[in-house]
């Protein structure tokens, strides 16, 4: 195949050429279908606007903004004269949502009223920022609609390009503050062309998108993905386990995207005769089900459900085949873009010092592919730290490979409990809780031990209706761990505290003050 300019404005407009009456932008807040040609005048209007307030290549605007058709045209108006996004998390407080204002350098703000309490006062503190815009504007603020209302529906006379950024995402701040990844229109291009081979989607597929915008899934995945496949983009307003199903068959979604807790609350659902009544293929998401799991909900609503690892820093990454072997337990191998011409992805496992380890081995994973971020913004510092001088991109993540170079996620470098002299998976235990049917999540953290090390709490939410006791989890887990795998804590609450993208917040949890929690310990001796 021939690879095309790799701009979003080259890439969005050769679609809406080839089919410019399909609908691109489903929106199930009203049930509205946008077609292509449509959607275009939309997102031309919006990059008209935004050349009228003077953004122009390279600026940054921050959105602090729900799953809306406006986020969408907003945002793919700056990508059409070469401005970049800065997606605030709809969750962060304003310490936190002004903090990526101020080291984005972000020209302006694009929000809706119920975020300007949280906004309050970011211009006095950023004197970069000229001004907080409302999608419909109030009596101190300016109407991003009413510009985009009285703007051209032809395209600016600017030419974006594939090394301009798209968008800066910013990261969890697990280890520090938070650091934005630079994507480029290219890496989002590429992802676009990419996606729906992966997904072994057909042409004019439907991706459902309940994922928040301001996540690099929806942005990359989702939004490329459609154009990539002439298809449409299905966007709700958030994920509501409620009205997930009905939305999804109502609109004929083919794939979906899933992460975090939304898995395990899906798997929950009570069978019904209906479950199979539905257009879905395909479904990808992390953290993946067990074999046995996945094969049950295969079977169960009649789709193929595959995994893999992708990261904000970089949209390619592992995955399984969707016609090939998928073993139990791995993430896949390296995906690649379609056309040979673009470089493949390749993966390596490394230990402390970077040197390759054999298979079977735990040690770091790295990647190096076409589609990296060009780094993390104004520091260069953990950019360097991320991105090697040849490439490889540093994951943060523990992994290992077999013999027939399928890779296997262990966990995050910092979730990896030290129990004792032994190295325990937060992740591998957490899985093996959620199996049980009492159980709807679980969460596995390190608590400091009064002899040496850490020991292992686990946090429990019980599925509705159900009593399941904390010697019941501790003895379900020695039935199916090594026991010094098996927690010594276990403590229940009523729900998880969560990030908008549904991922448990384990940075809380380990923060809660002693509960009503139950130690082990304290009631038997342990053999080992």
């Amino acid at each position: 195949m021939t690879t095309p300019a790799l701009d979003f404005r080259s890439f969005y407009e050769a679609a809406a050429a080839r089919v410019p009456a399909r609908p691109y932008l489903i929106w199930t807040g009203d049930d509205s279908e946008t077609s292509y040609e449509e959607f275009d005048r939309s997102v031309n209007r919006a990059a008209n606007a935004w050349v009228e307030l003077g953004i122009r290549r390279g600026d940054r605007v921050a959105f602090m903004m729900d799953n809306s058709p406006e986020f969408m045209s907003a945002w793919l108006g700056l990508a059409k004269i070469g401005a970049c996004l800065v997606a605030i998390n709809t969750g962060f407080r304003h310490q936190e949502a002004s903090y990526l204002i101020g080291n984005s350098e972000a020209r302006f703000v694009l929000t809706e009223p119920k975020y300007l309490p949280v906004l309050d006062g970011v211009e006095v503190e950023h004197p970069n920022l000229r001004a907080v815009l409302t999608i419909h504007g109030d009596d101190q603020h300016e109407s991003f609609a009413e510009a985009t209302a009285s703007a051209s529906t032809v395209a600016p006379q600017v030419t974006p390009r594939g090394d301009d950024l798209m968008s800066l995402i910013y990261t969890s701040g697990t280890t520090g503050d938070p650091k934005g990844v630079m994507q480029t229109q290219a890496n989002f291009v590429l992802t676009g062309q990419s996606y729906p081979t992966w997904m072994g989607m057909a042409d004019g597929g439907r991706i459902y998108a309940c994922l928040p915008l301001f996540h690099i899934n929806s942005q990359a995945y989702s939004s490329m993905g459609a154009i990539g496949t002439h298809g449409a983009i299905v966007l709700a307003p958030r994920f509501s386990a409620r009205r997930f199903w009905p939305e999804v068959k109502r609109h004929k979604v083919t794939t979906f995207n899933y992460i975090g807790a939304m898995a395990t609350i899906l798997s929950k659902k009570d069978a019904a005769a209906d479950d199979r009544d539905h257009s879905v293929e395909v479904a990808y998401g992390v953290p993946a089900h067990t074999h046995e799991a996945r094969l049950a909900l295969e079977e169960r609503f009649g789709m193929t459900i595959i995994s893999g690892f992708g990261m904000s820093e970089t949209t390619f990454g592992l995955a399984e085949s969707l016609t090939g072997e998928r073993r139990p337990g791995a993430m896949g191998k390296p995906r690649h873009h379609p056309d040979p011409a673009v470089p493949r992805t390749e993966a390596r496992i490394v230990d402390d010092e970077g040197t390759d380890v054999p298979p079977g081995t735990t040690g770091e994973l790295l990647i190096r592919n076409a589609a990296m971020m060009r780094g993390y913004f104004n520091n260069p510092e953990a950019t360097a730290e991320a991105l090697d001088g040849d490439g490889w991109l540093h994951t943060g993540d523990n992994a290992w490979m077999d013999a027939d170079g399928f890779y296997y996620f262990v966990d995050r470098k910092k979730d990896i409990i030290r129990r004792r002299g032994e190295n325990i998976s937060s992740l591998e235990v957490e899985r093996i809780i959620e199996q049980h049917p009492d159980v709807q999540e679980a969460a596995v953290v390190g608590v400091p031990s009064e002899l040496s090390d850490e020991d292992v709490l686990v946090y429990v939410v019980r599925r509705p209706g159900r009593n399941v006791q904390p010697e019941t989890i501790v003895a379900w887990c020695s039935e199916n761990l090594a026991p010094f795998k098996a927690p010594r804590f276990v403590e229940f609450l009523d729900q998880m505290p969560k990030t908008p993208t549904a991922k448990i917040q384990k940075a809380k949890l380990r923060n809660l003050p002693m509960g009503d929690r139950y130690d082990h310990e304290a009631t038997t001796s342990r053999a080992w």
